[in-house]
C-alpha cells in the first residue's frame, strides 16, 4: 500500500520508517533526494501495557510521526516468520509454512515478503492491532517483517564471499542467527535467552549444525551488543573470530556512530 502522489507540489521528498515491536518503537526520517537521515528517535513501551495506548503516547510525544510523507514503511519486529524457497512457495498455504515453528491460529493474518537478493519468500504474522492503529494515522503505508530486511542486507553484504559466514543480530531477550555463503541463505533461526550461557549454548549448537569449527569460522555481531558486554566476552572466549560487524563506512554515510548503526541496522536499511 504505497503512497502515490503525482502532484510534484505536494511532495516533500521525505520517507518515514517505523520499526515496531512489543517492547517499543524506533523511527527514522530520510531525505529521499540525498538518502540522508534527517532525524532518528526511539520510544520504549513498559511491560504488560496496552500496545495501542503506548503507540498513542509515542505519537503524542513525537509530532514528526504525524507529518505528511511521500513514503511510509512499517517494520514489524518479530520472529513469527519462516523463510521459504521460491520453488516451494504457494501463496494459498501461508499458514502451513509457520505451523512447525510458530504457534498459529485460524484467525491469524499471514503476510509475505519477497527477498531482493535470493529466490526466497519470508512468510510471517504481522501485528494486526498495530497495523489497524497506524491505518487511523496514515492514508496508507507499506509494511514488512524486520527479518526480511535483515537477511536481504546480509546476503547483499556477503555476495562476494565464498566461505560460510555467520551473523548474530542481538536484541533484548532474543537474537537471530543468519548463516550465508556466496549470496545464498544457509540458515536462519531465532532464540530466546536469559543468560550469557544461554547465548553461547545456542550459538555453538548452531555452528555445530553448520559443521563450522569455532576455531576458524567467522562470526559477526550486530544489534545491541558491545565489547564490554558479558555476552560479547563469552562469545569471544569460545569463538576465535568473534567480532562486531564493521560499520565504519556507513558511519560516514549517515553520520551515526558504529554502535548506533549496528543497533539499528534494520531500521537504517529500510
Amino acid at each position: 500500500m504505497a503512497i502515490t502522489n503525482n502532484d510534484i507540489t505536494q511532495k516533500n521528498y521525505k520517507k518515514l520508517s517505523i520499526q515496531v515491536s512489543l517492547s517499543g518503537l524506533s523511527f527514522c526520517v530520510f531525505d529521499l533526494l540525498t538518502n540522508k537521515i534527517i532525524t532518528f528517535n526511539e520510544f520504549d513501551f513498559p511491560k504488560n501495557q496496552v500496545i495501542e495506548e503506548q503507540l498513542w503516547k509515542a505519537f503524542t510525544e513525537f509530532s514528526l510521526l504525524s507529518e505528511k510523507y511521500d513514503e511510509i514503511k512499517v517494520i514489524h519486529d518479530n520472529s513469527l516468520n519462516a523463510f521459504v524457497p521460491e520453488s516451494l512457495f504457494d501463496e494459498n498455504f501461508l499458514g502451513s509454512y509457520l505451523q512447525y515453528n510458530v504457534k498459529v491460529f485460524e484467525t491469524d493474518l499471514f503476510a509475505f515478503d519477497k527477498l531482493k537478493t535470493d529466490d526466497i519468500y519470508n512468510v510471517y504474522v504481522p501485528y494486526v492491532n498495530i497495523n489497524n492503529f497506524l491505518l487511523d494515522q496514515y492514508e496508507s503505508f507499506d509494511y514488512v517483517n524486520a527479518n526480511s530486511i535483515l537477511v536481504d542486507q546480509l546476503l547483499s553484504y556477503s555476495k562476494n564471499t565464498f566461505d560460510k559466514r555467520v551473523y548474530i543480530h542481538f536484541q533484548k531477550e532474543h537474537f537471530e542467527i543468519v548463516a550465508v555463503k556466496s549470496n545464498e541463505l544457509l540458515l536462519f533461526n531465532s532464540f530466546e535467552y536469559k543468560t550469557p550461557e544461554d547465548f553461547i549454548y545456542y550459538t555453538l549448537f548452531t555452528l555445530e549444525q553448520l559443521q563450522l569449527n569455532p576455531e576458524n569460522c567467522n562470526v559477526f555481531v550486530l544489534g545491541a551488543m558491545s565489547k564490554t558486554d558479558d555476552f560479547f566476552k563469552i562469545g569471544y572466549k569460545f569463538i576465535r573470530n568473534f567480532e562486531l560487524l564493521n560499520t565504519n563506512e556507513l558511519s560516514y554515510k549517515w553520520f551515526k556512530t558504529e554502535s548506533e548503526i549496528r543497533q539499528h541496522y534494520i531500521l537504517l536499511h529500510s
